[in-house]
């Protein structure tokens, strides 16, 4: 398996490519074959979306002679770099009037104060430059940058290479007083990789380190310690090896959260087979006698544990998203080959000269040596079943119902560290300009309407005038507005005529009449795709009111933010299909597992109880539901219930010995108690780790992940004992039973 994993780190391609097939060749007939559209004029229209970088530069003015001779200066120096293609800036804009004189929007240096003044107030008053590349208070304008990537020689070059050329262009010159932060796809997208390659290395190793630590302080013996970690080592180096057979590696949660997460599911079940293995050998039992007796006790039950927090993480695979379905496949993955170093490798350790000793210090733990203060709390649970239980299922019913008010919304800002510069460019360009990202909505009419009528300029301003009266909605610019920034007053009748004075570049960027089409660009910001749930319903209905008054023409809302919007409702959709399978599938495993349909109905409550309380505690902190709370729901309904496995698999077990119900409720409680107290906190201390990460999702997973595993225990050490003897359940006694079987 090691070898395997090897394969995966070094060259995972050889296997990949056993099972990659060659394309096949499918021939068209001629009636399959898309028929030709009217070819569009050679002329390349300009595209305020298409921009890889951003270079987002404030001044205090720019229409100075100095700033505007520093302005000229930045865009030189980053035209003469060799991997930049193109700068779209304001001064590159093409004129409005295809016969008019080409002035250029910033005056030379040498013009007048009042030749800037008239200057800015004409680029305000632009359709493409005022809201797109000059923000409304003159104080931010935009570098628009096309990278060729022939000649990027590092990923710095186009994030803090561009900042560093602009400033060397600028600070020799008096008077210039320019800040400067890169943005846009490329740069956001490279952030986020560097973070996550940073994260997984930095919280992996202090992750690994304070469960170790904790491992040490708990077992207070250094063998049983390294045996343990044994497990969770070889589970993370083989799942990490596998997954990049299916290319799965580049993932913000398979990079950080999945090696956190198998190595605390590895630890948990490996303590759980420790802390019997260490009972077995000190009761007298050789090592390789504890050891088989430390599979007998709790094999099943790390068996079960494994295959419900696979089934849990499974589940994910239904999801949209394709970062939820791989983390899914992956956690799946890892889950299985984690549960086989656990099963295989501590019982071989402890068979070795290594478990000699590892009963020494048994007696001296932390949780052995202080079970009997909490005790007590079995007694109270026993003593009051019906009440505690009563008290679970409707706590649990509340708390869900709490749940149930999560608003699902997703930000871009998210994804990114906190106070990096591509996440305060991106809040800059909120305030600015109304937004980074931009939306669209397509304008087509049928054949019957001549691309030259009246109509489809008066059409395309009433759809930009609907944008307009929208506060959330930056700078809406079409086809309309521009013939209205064109000299002269009348009837749109009477201007549709003015279309064809345009620059080419310019017209067709918003309008292509042998196409029967004309697009309305906006900006969005990023306050949360959820805000924008009323503003873009609301222009849903205009525009459905425009196609009554308008029927031969069709209107179709697009872009990133209006397809994050349509698709908000699916985050929903995907927690409740990934929770709603993963519960049903468990309850039927358990339910067959132990042979009895109201075990399975009874763990219920304490599987339930710790996820109602999560997500009661994400809607009382005003949170809301993102695709990291989707991973996080299902993940930590794998992990919960892991405690209830062990806990009704150790009742089932003394249950063949205890005289009453009780007796054996009791002696699950003390049997299981340590493990479970251990595990919980070193999965809390684990989890905790990833509370410093700078990323928001991981910080919310490791939050979520601490608040459930913490939920559960209390469930299972007090609302299941309650249950169970509240619906008397009651095992099944082994008549057969001797008392060596007993004393075993």
């Amino acid at each position: 398996m090691s070898g395997i994993a090897f394969l995966g780190y070094y060259s995972p391609s050889t296997i990949r490519s056993l099972f990659e097939s060659a394309p096949e060749q499918v021939s068209k007939s001629e009636s399959e074959r898309p028929k030709e559209i009217e070819q569009s004029p050679d002329v390349e229209a300009i595209e305020l979306a298409k921009a890889e970088v951003v270079l987002v530069i404030d001044s205090e003015d720019f229409f100075t002679k100095e700033s505007s001779q520093g302005l000229r200066k930045v865009v030189e120096a980053i035209e003469s770099l060799d991997y930049i293609d193109d700068v779209l800036w304001m001064d590159s804009a093409p004129p409005l009037n295809l016969f008019g004189l080409r002035e250029p929007i910033l005056p030379k240096p040498s013009a007048s104060e009042r030749q800037f003044d008239l200057a800015k107030e004409r680029a305000l008053n632009h359709p493409l430059i005022g809201g797109q590349f000059l923000s409304e208070d003159g104080k931010t304008t935009l570098l628009m940058l096309s990278i060729n990537w022939l000649f990027v020689e590092r990923d710095e070059d186009v994030m803090d290479g561009l900042k560093a050329v602009s400033q060397n262009a600028v600070e020799d010159l008096p008077g210039v007083d320019f800040s400067f932060l890169v943005t846009g796809r490329v740069p956001m997208y490279l952030t986020f990789y560097k973070a996550n390659q940073t994260n997984r290395i930095k919280y992996q190793a202090i992750g690994y380190t304070m469960v170790l630590l904790m491992a040490i302080i708990l077992f207070r013996g250094i063998r049983a310690v390294l045996i343990v970690s044994i497990a969770p080592i070889l589970g993370v180096f083989w799942s990490l090896g596998v997954i990049r057979f299916f290319d799965f590696a580049n993932n913000p949660f398979n990079d950080v959260v999945l090696p956190v997460m198998l190595s605390l599911v590895g630890l948990t079940d490996g303590v759980h087979l420790m802390v019997e293995i260490r009972r077995q050998r000190a009761a007298g039992l050789s090592e390789k006698e504890a050891a088989r007796a430390g599979i007998h006790k709790v094999g099943l039950a790390c068996a079960l544990t494994s295959l419900t927090t696979a089934i849990g993480f499974g589940s994910l695979s239904l999801a949209h998203h394709e970062i939820v379905r791989e983390f899914g496949w992956s956690c799946v993955m890892g889950v299985i080959l984690t549960f086989f170093a656990v099963i295989t490798s501590i019982p071989l350790a402890c068979s070795t000269w290594l478990g000699g000793k590892i009963h020494h210090g048994h007696e001296k733990g932390i949780i052995d040596r202080n079970l009997h203060h909490i005790s007590g709390v079995i007694d109270f649970v026993l003593r009051w079943p019906k009440v505690i239980g009563t008290i679970g299922i409707l706590l649990t019913i509340l708390l869900a119902s709490i749940s149930l008010t999560l608003s699902p919304d997703e930000k871009q800002i998210t994804s990114l560290p906190t106070g990096s510069e591509a996440s305060r460019a991106l809040l800059h360009m909120d305030k600015a300009f109304g937004g980074l990202e931009q939306g669209r909505i397509d304008i087509n009419w049928s054949e019957k309407v001549n691309s030259k009528s009246p109509a489809v300029l008066e059409v395309v301003g009433k759809v930009t005038e609907v944008l307009e009266n929208e506060d959330l909605i930056g700078t809406p610019v079409s086809i309309s507005k521009l013939v209205d920034a064109l000299p002269g007053e009348g009837e749109v009748a009477d201007r549709v005529s003015l279309i064809e004075l345009l620059p080419p570049p310019l017209k067709r960027a918003f309008f292509t009449p042998e196409q029967r089409h004309a697009t309305v660009q906006f900006r969005v910001q990023d306050l949360g795709i959820a805000r924008y749930s009323p503003v873009f319903e609301r222009v849903k209905v205009q525009l459905a009111q425009l196609k009554a008054e308008y029927p031969e023409f069709v209107f179709k809302m697009s872009g990133s933010a209006v397809w994050r919007w349509e698709n908000l409702y699916q985050i929903v959709v995907d927690l409740a299909t990934s929770l709603g399978s993963a519960s049903i599938i468990i309850l039927i495993v358990l339910g067959i597992s132990y042979r009895s349909l109201r075990l399975g109905l009874i763990s219920i409550v304490p599987n339930m109880f710790p996820l109602a309380v999560t997500g009661a505690a994400l809607a009382l902190t005003g949170h809301t539901l993102e695709v990291v709370s989707v991973c996080a729901f299902t993940v930590c309904l794998g992990i919960a219930v892991d405690d209830t496995i062990h806990f009704l698999t150790r009742y089932l077990e003394e249950g063949r010995t205890a005289r009453t119900s009780h007796d054996a409720i009791r002696k699950a409680f003390i049997g299981t108690g340590t493990a479970l107290i251990m595990t919980t906190l070193v999965l809390d201390v684990g989890f905790a780790t990833v509370l410093f990460s700078d990323m928001r999702d991981q910080q919310i997973f490791g939050a979520m992940a601490g608040i459930t595993i913490t939920a559960a225990l209390f469930g299972d050490l007090v609302f299941l004992p309650a249950l169970l003897s509240m619906f008397g359940v009651a095992p099944k006694r082994d008549q057969n039973s001797s008392a060596s079987d007993k004393t075993i």
